[in-house]
């Protein structure tokens, strides 16, 4: 009987200098993606804003809500907008971590095992009901998230560039649901609600589903992988004010110290809080980030990083409205200066 064949050794990828692109042609840019967007989804624009800031800021998209909102469609539809690789996950109890990572199959022809990737290798990878499967499938996708890599029988293999990660998770049910841990909850830069749609936007996609005489709302192709990594360098150069980033902290601070909270926002709480804001600024196309961005993504970027406490659980307080409260209560900065002005520093990710 043939031996296995050695394990190829861990691959590494140089680090590739990326361009940055200006930070009106970014706004620009990101505007024609949700333009683009919204012609197959209706009445999403401001979260859908939040996620590509997110995907611009190098980040990972949770949508928690109830079914039948057009999440799934949301999702598939940014990745073919950004021009990503897309892959799609339906989550189930008997999903299995090498059915996401891939694994290594036995060739007789070559008498060796040849390894198959997973879905995970992909621009955008959609985790549908990511809380139907179990932990130890739900941890396949931590190293992903984190590390943009995977290991397979030891062999860690790179993910490709961009990777990120949109799931979806229904709040309603919890028969045969495992909810996500909170270092799980943590990787995720920002959670997103939809909501129901006003009367007038629901009448928008029952007209447009008649007009289209098919399922199936297709999106055109806005960018390629190399714009958006040049999109995503071009965030990356913009400074942000120190006044704003001690708010930030101010924020998480005081999430931590609130009646109601067990655990507060950690660091990578303060963190992306100020990567979002800074995102959106520029999708706004400002080159510095104001108060009201920050603000504008504080409980899509904090709340779901809170452990309430058994009884703020029980009496039925949500996170969010937790974050509100902080939200109202700590005082931002009086100025904001611009990019380029004394003060700016540049946020690592």
């Amino acid at each position: 009987m043939p031996e296995p064949a050695v394990p190829e050794p861990a691959v590494t990828q140089p680090a590739v200098a990326q361009s940055a692109l200006p930070v009106p042609e970014v706004a620009e840019r990101g505007r024609a993606v949700l333009d683009e967007v919204a012609t197959a989804v209706v009445g999403m624009r401001e979260p859908l804003t939040v996620a590509l800031a997110a995907i611009l800021a190098g980040g990972h998209v949770l949508f928690e809500d109830v079914p039948g909102l057009g999440k799934t469609l949301a999702a598939r539809s940014l990745a073919t907008a950004l021009g990503l690789d897309f892959h799609r996950v339906q989550c189930t109890p008997d999903l299995l971590p090498s059915d996401i990572t891939g694994s290594s199959v036995f060739d007789p022809a070559t008498t060796s095992f040849e390894f198959r990737p997973g879905p995970v290798f992909a621009g955008l990878l959609l985790a549908d009901e990511i809380n139907r499967t179990a932990p130890k499938t739900q941890s396949a996708l931590l190293e992903a998230m984190a590390e943009r890599q995977v290991t397979v029988d030891g062999v860690t293999r790179r993910l490709p560039d961009p990777f990120h990660v949109v799931a979806t998770s229904n709040p309603v049910e919890y028969e045969g649901t495992y909810p996500l841990p909170e270092a799980q909850l943590d990787r995720f830069m920002v959670r997103l609600a939809v909501g129901y749609p006003e009367h007038g936007a629901e009448v928008d996609v029952l007209a447009r589903r008649l007009a289209r005489r098919q399922e199936a709302a297709p999106v055109r192709q806005v960018v390629d992988a190399a714009t958006l990594r040049a999109m995503q360098a071009g965030v990356e150069a913009v400074t942000v004010d120190h006044d704003v980033l001690a708010y930030c902290v101010d924020l998480a601070a005081a999430t931590r110290r609130h009646e109601a909270v067990e655990v507060g926002a950690s660091p990578r709480g303060s963190q992306a809080l100020v990567l979002v804001a800074r995102a959106v600024a520029v999708l706004a196309g400002r080159d510095f980030v104001a108060p009201e961005d920050v603000k504008a993504v504080g409980v899509a970027t904090l709340a779901h990083r809170l452990s309430l406490t058994p009884q703020a659980w029980a009496s039925g307080l949500a996170p969010q409205r937790v974050v509100g409260e902080v939200l109202q209560h700590v005082p931002g900065p009086t100025t904001a200066r611009r990019a380029g002005d004394a003060g700016g520093v540049g946020a690592a990710r």
